[in-house]
C-alpha cells in the first residue's frame, strides 16, 4: 500500500518545533520530503536531520514569514533541493500578551500583524502563483482562537485569524477550477509552546488562570490535528478545495466536560498541566519612535 504524500513535496512555516514539527514528522511518514521552516535556522536544522537519521527526506531553511523575498526564497529553496513543490502549509503565528489592547506595546501588535496576517498573505502567494502555473497544489492555512468570535484581551493574535479565514476563502472561489486545493485548519487547543509560555500584561495575570481548566478540558497533543492537515494536504481533498476542519468539535467539548465534572465529582486530584505566566508591563501610551 502506497504511502498517502509518496512522491510529494510540502513546505510548512513554523515548523521546528510544536504542531509544525508534528506536521512534518507526519507528513515524512507518508512519503512527503519536507523542508523545515522557522526564523532560527539551527533548530531547523536540528528538526531536519532528527527526520534524515529516521530515513525521511528532510531539508532546513530559515525564514521570517513577514518578509516576502525569504518566502520567496523558500519557495525556491524547495524546488532546487526536491525538484517540486506540492503543499503549502502557512502555520506560523505569533501572540501578544494577554491583556487589554490598549495596554499593548504597538511595536509588539505591529509583530503579531506581520507574522499571522502578511506571513499567510506571502506564504499563500508564493505557492499559489506556482500551484496554478502547474495545475496542481494544496494550500493549508491555519487559524485558530478568534476565527469564529471575538476574543477580549488577545486581540491581536485572535483579529489575525479572523482575517486567515475570510482572506483563505476568497482564494478558494478566485482559484477554483484550477487544479488547486486551498483549506482551512483550525487545530484548537494543543499542548505546545504557544499555549505552555505565555505572558501577560501586569495586572492581568490572575485572568489567565481559568485557563489551566479548559486547557485540561480540552487540550489535545498537537499529533491529533497534524493528522487532520495530513488529510487535507492528501488525494483525498482532490477536487474539494475549501474544507474547514475544525479540531475542537461538539463531541471534544462535551467530553473534557464530561471527564471534568467526573473529576470533580468523585474529587479526584487535577492532572498536572504547565503553564508559565511570564508579566510584561503595560504600555504607558507613549508612541514608539
Amino acid at each position: 500500500m502506497s504511502a498517502l504524500l509518496s512522491g510529494k513535496v510540502a513546505v510548512i512555516t513554523g515548523s521546528s518545533r510544536g504542531l509544525g514539527l508534528s506536521m512534518a514528522q507526519r507528513f515524512a511518514r507518508e512519503g512527503a520530503a519536507v523542508v523545515i521552516s522557522s526564523r532560527g535556522q539551527q533548530a531547523c536544522q536540528q528538526a531536519a536531520e532528527d527526520l534524515s537519521r529516521q530515513g525521511y527526506a528532510a531539508a532546513a531553511c530559515a525564514c521570517d514569514v513577514a518578509d516576502p523575498q525569504q518566502v520567496e526564497a523558500l519557495a525556491d529553496f524547495a524546488v532546487r533541493t526536491f525538484g517540486r513543490l506540492d503543499i503549502w502549509v502557512n502555520n506560523a503565528a505569533l501572540s501578544c500578551a494577554y491583556g487589554p489592547t490598549l495596554a499593548i506595546d504597538p511595536r509588539e501588535f505591529e509583530r503579531v500583524t506581520r507574522t499571522n496576517i502578511l506571513g499567510t498573505y506571502y506564504g499563500s502567494m508564493t505557492a499559489l502563483r506556482r500551484f496554478t502555473a502547474q495545475g496542481s497544489g494544496k494550500l493549508i492555512n491555519l487559524v485558530g482562537r478568534g476565527a469564529d468570535r471575538p476574543a477580549p484581551f488577545q486581540n491581536a493574535y485572535a483579529s489575525s485569524k479572523i482575517w486567515v479565514v475570510w482572506f483563505t476563502r476568497a482564494l478558494v472561489e478566485e482559484t477554483r477550477n484550477r487544479g488547486v486545493e486551498v483549506h482551512l485548519l483550525n487545530p484548537g487547543l494543543m499542548f505546545t509552546d504557544l499555549v505552555g509560555e505565555v505572558q501577560a500584561v501586569e495586572g492581568f495575570e490572575d485572568k489567565l488562570r481559568p485557563f489551566e481548566t479548559v486547557l485540561r478540558m480540552w487540550g489535545r497533543p498537537p499529533e491529533l490535528a497534524a493528522e487532520k492537515a495530513l488529510w487535507l494536504a492528501s488525494a483525498a481533498t482532490d477536487g474539494r478545495t475549501g474544507q474547514y476542519i475544525n479540531v475542537l468539535t461538539p463531541g471534544v467539548i462535551l467530553s473534557g466536560l464530561f471527564r471534568e465534572g467526573l473529576r470533580r465529582l468523585f474529587r479526584r486530584p487535577q492532572p498536572g498541566v504547565d503553564i508559565h505566566i511570564t508579566t510584561v508591563p503595560e504600555f504607558n501610551g507613549k508612541q514608539p519612535h
